[in-house]
């Protein structure tokens, strides 16, 4: 149940108080089936599992949600073979070129054959709000599979203004400092991988570095040649190791064996022990963001 990746988006105090509709709100947008001519569907699934009913987790302050989706696997290779295959018989059989035109009907009559026959690919995406704290916190690294989530929490309630974080310090200029100096804030030590650019260029080089002492000559030596971090490993408080990017997107999130040996021994049930996790892993990370709040200047909207 641990989330792996975070993406972050914040909202409101007022805003907060509107997400006490959606244990009502969502029913409506359950996910269904992916129809047999359709490509694909979204809309909310238990968090607690297949065969649970409940769309919404509440777990102290925190509410969980889950957006599952169903997609036809059919590539492109296929499709064009097929069309391929038929342009082909067309000409050896009427000696004719094939417009773009007909192409096109043709296009259109192999994806009606071949989409019923698709396999279908399910997958889903766990989510969690702090109202507290006005925090939307999503288990991936995919900022457009971010969005694609908030959209359906947005299109359930009829509005949903959480945004993009907005730091007012530059996180790159702040990695980048906190690399070249040593100077880190409190409880927060550097870890062993990083990745450095050139910002000058586009096509600018890049040092990746993975498994490495990151307070070495050779790493300062390419941000003295003018290369900055857009990633950085770190550890808070030898409870969580994680990559932060310059996009404030968390990856690669790991509990210490200081934070997994305070769970529960023997939990009583398998709800029980999703609640305990639950409760755990939004503790823990309620006390990393509400750093990353105070070391990147983030503001909640007013």
């Amino acid at each position: 149940m641990f989330f792996r990746n975070l993406t972050l988006f914040r909202f409101s105090a007022p805003v907060a108080t509107d997400l006490d509709r959606l244990e009502e709100a969502l029913p409506e947008h359950r996910l269904r089936p992916v129809g047999p001519m359709e490509m694909s569907t979204r809309g909310f699934i238990s968090p607690l599992g297949r065969n649970e009913e409940a769309l919404v987790h509440n777990v102290g302050r925190n509410t969980m949600v889950t957006v599952g989706s169903e997609d036809k696997l059919l590539p492109s290779a296929v499709v064009n073979d097929e069309i391929a295959n038929r342009v082909q018989k067309i000409v050896d059989e009427e000696g004719r070129k094939v417009s773009g035109r007909e192409r096109k009907r043709m296009k259109d009559d192999v994806m009606n054959e071949l989409l019923p026959r698709a396999f279908v690919r399910t997958s889903r995406m766990s989510g969690y709000v702090d109202k507290k704290h006005g925090w939307l916190v999503l288990d991936t690294s995919s900022r457009k599979s971010a969005e694609n989530t908030l959209s359906q929490v947005r299109e359930a309630l009829g509005s949903f203004p959480a945004v993009p974080l907005a730091p007012e310090e530059s996180p790159r200029i702040l990695m980048t400092h906190w690399v070249a100096t040593g100077e880190l804030p409190a409880g927060l030590v550097l870890g062993d991988e990083c990745e450095l650019r050139d910002p000058a260029t586009a096509s600018g080089a890049i040092a990746r570095c993975r498994r490495q002492d990151l307070d070495t000559d050779e790493i300062r030596e390419h941000l003295r040649t003018g290369k900055q971090v857009f990633q950085l490993g770190l550890v808070f408080d030898d409870r969580i190791s994680f990559v932060l990017g310059e996009d404030l997107i968390l990856r690669k999130i790991k509990f210490t064996d200081v934070v997994l040996d305070g769970q529960a021994d023997s939990p009583e049930s398998a709800a029980a022990e999703a609640d305990a996790n639950f409760a755990l892993m939004a503790l823990e990370y309620e006390r990393l963001l509400g750093k990353l709040e105070e070391w990147f200047k983030l503001p909640r909207p007013e």
